[in-house]
């Protein structure tokens, strides 16, 4: 990605994030509205949406940034060597800024107050630890994708995030950039700020699992070819 100034690095990565947001909370107001009262149908609306809004996303601007609208793959990427920590940080900054952008976004297109703070409660340990292994599972995905035939990346993190929308109980947040900005939407996305910190720890956790794991399995694999 080095051959990208880290200007616009660094202006996609805000772009694909705050898109990315627009369509999470968007789409949690949206099938809120129009499933008559039944959670499941709205999470299987906003599940999908996010599914096909995010492969769309990777897309557009994995070629200028690496699409990594979260913190914890930018983690992955400095861990890697392929970006520096410095650059790392600065694209966790502007994750953050994109996302909350994103929240803002949508409530406008849906004329919800702009600025509003979440009382959607999300807590306790197995919600904790779905966002260990949430997160655990799309660094692996990425890793893997990314070593074998990343062209394969995007479609492989759609499915697997449309997935995990269903199979964790916390509903899959897997990013800490998207856990601060939903912290500011009291809609069907939302996650109280006070239950944020322990999902963003559990989220770093989760990832770091997954660089060193997969490491080691690739090490194996590379020294099998030999």
């Amino acid at each position: 990605m080095h051959h990208v100034s880290l200007n616009r690095r660094l202006v996609a990565e805000l772009l694909g994030t705050a898109f990315l947001l627009a369509v999470v909370v968007g789409s949690g107001i949206m099938g809120d509205k129009l499933s008559g009262g039944s959670v499941g149908l709205a999470l299987l609306a906003n599940s999908l949406a996010t599914g096909a809004g995010l492969f769309a996303l990777i897309l557009v601007f994995g070629s200028i940034s690496g699409a990594h609208f979260n913190p914890a793959v930018s983690l992955y990427a400095a861990m890697e060597g392929h970006i520096t920590k410095r650059e790392a940080a600065l694209y966790t900054v502007v994750q953050i800024i994109g996302g909350v952008l994103g929240v803002y976004a949508a409530h406008f297109m849906f004329a919800v107050p702009v600025m509003e703070v979440s009382q959607h409660v999300r807590t306790g340990a197995s919600q904790w630890w779905s966002e260990f292994i949430a997160t655990f599972g799309l660094l692996a995905v990425i890793i893997s994708t990314s070593r074998s035939d990343h062209t394969t990346t995007p479609v492989a993190v759609a499915a697997y995030i449309t997935s995990a929308y269903w199979f964790t109980s916390s509903t899959s947040f897997a990013n800490p950039a998207v856990t601060i900005a939903r912290t500011l939407t009291d809609t069907f996305a939302g996650i109280r700020p006070m239950d944020a910190p322990c999902f963003i720890v559990m989220q770093i956790l989760g990832a770091v699992a997954a660089v060193v794991i997969f490491r080691w399995l690739y090490a194996v694999r590379h020294q099998a070819k030999h």
